[in-house]
């Protein structure tokens, strides 16, 4: 069967749940992958309140709607970064407090273990869940980094510097991930640049930082990677196990006028000058048909989840556009051989 076709809420979160809802069914999704900022799902709420996750459950009801991941981007950034006042901008007032540094990282990988228990409780209370949906639930989001700073730094930086950087992620997020273990829940983070992996080489740092741990994964996202020349068809052939979730999500690169560089100048995203930008989904350079061979070939079963980011085009006539463009671009992996009709024992 055709996978489900969800959207990703946090670029609509200026919109209460109980509005927005009813507009992604309008649009043509199955579901919805929850953030947790604005209204639409609070962690600590869902952590301590069945009551709180049977009302999430139904209104996703009510609506024609269901979920199959949480995601808390912005608190998973504070936990490696080197925090400053941007990160008050993103970060509960619980999470920031008086914004000390440390203890801002500290209390970022709290709450991520207080998200991991909430996606547990949640996902329990899914509406006629029975045994056999004993699912790992996905928590989606970012890990920050200690040295994204550092990346083509001068003066240079040494391998040492580098090793000192994916140290202090393992240190930070293996007793998160031991959490997730405990409660039967994957994280996948968005490979991403200002993360600790950001390409493919990065991941696999990644992955060794936190000794292989089965709870760190991926929530796969092509327009990250192709701009900066990574291969991301081949990103989900290398790491085929730990793809936890995908985002559809495109770009376009090689554009703009030739004065704006991979790095983007210090533009803003929509300037026309830009060699990158995201794109609605059809509308930029990604080849979603060899994703959607790759993701077949590794047998992923999960959500199409679209995350709808286009500074050009009005965001409800994208996201509409876009559920109707991941319809089409998906389809089943064929479970009998073409030519096995050739076979007289099998006519």
């Amino acid at each position: 069967m055709p996978r489900p076709v969800t959207l990703f809420t946090g670029q609509w979160a200026d919109m209460p749940i109980a509005e927005l809802a009813p507009l992604v069914k309008k649009m043509g999704y199955d579901g919805v992958e929850l953030a947790c900022w604005g209204d639409h799902f609070d962690p600590v709420q869902a952590a301590k309140s069945k009551k709180y996750c049977q009302e999430k459950w139904a209104l996703l009801e009510e609506n024609g709607l269901t979920c199959y991941a949480i995601s808390n981007h912005l608190v998973g950034q504070a936990v490696c970064d080197n925090i400053d006042e941007r990160h008050k901008a993103i970060l509960p007032p619980d999470v920031w407090g008086d914004g000390k540094p440390e203890g801002v990282r500290k209390r970022a990988a709290r709450m991520m273990i207080t998200t991991a228990k909430a996606a547990r409780k949640f996902f329990d209370c899914k509406p006629g869940r029975g045994a056999k949906d004993d699912f790992p639930a996905v928590v989606n989001g970012f890990t920050g980094s200690s040295i994204w700073h550092a990346l083509y730094a001068f003066p240079p930086t040494d391998q040492a510097f580098i090793d000192k950087g994916f140290a202090d992620f393992g240190k930070r997020w293996i007793p998160i991930l031991d959490a997730f273990e405990k409660v039967n829940v994957n994280f996948a983070l968005e490979v991403h640049p200002t993360e600790i992996a950001f390409d493919t080489a990065s991941a696999r740092r990644a992955i060794k930082a936190v000794k292989g741990h089965k709870r760190f994964g991926f929530n796969y996202d092509p327009s990250h990677l192709g701009y900066q020349g990574v291969d991301y068809v081949r990103f989900i052939r290398e790491f085929s196990e730990r793809i936890y979730h995908v985002h559809m999500k495109d770009a376009w690169w090689g554009h703009g006028d030739g004065s704006v560089g991979v790095f983007g100048g210090h533009t803003d995203f929509g300037d026309p000058k830009r060699f990158w930008d995201f794109r609605s989904l059809g509308h930029g350079d990604v080849n979603f048909e060899e994703i959607i061979v790759a993701l077949n070939d590794i047998n992923y079963a999960g959500p199409l989840s679209v995350e709808w980011e286009d500074i050009r085009m009005d965001r409800v006539h994208g996201a509409s556009e876009a559920s109707d463009f991941v319809r089409k671009c998906d389809f089943p992996s064929s479970n009998v051989a073409f030519d096995a009709a050739f076979d007289k024992e099998k006519q």
